[in-house]
């Protein structure tokens, strides 16, 4: 059974059509950007936590040395 719609039904749908496709891309391009946003705040507190552990490291071997060399003192 063919239906037969009017020109005018036609572009209807067809601009109804876009706007969908449209409106699902701009959905879409968000949950792409919201993922890029996350695995960046990901990304920023491994790096942070990181730099952290390093610098209270680095502390603890200063504070090793510094008292390394008191006690080597006479």
């Amino acid at each position: 059974m063919t239906e037969t719609h009017s020109k005018s039904r036609k572009d209807a749908e067809i601009a109804f059509g876009q706007t969908q496709t449209q409106f699902f891309a701009r959905g879409h391009a968000v949950e792409e950007l919201d993922s890029i946003l996350q695995a960046r705040e990901a990304k920023t507190l491994r790096l942070r936590e990181a730099r952290l552990a390093k610098e209270a490291q680095d502390m603890a071997a200063a504070a090793a040395s510094m008292e390394a060399k008191r006690s080597r003192k006479p």
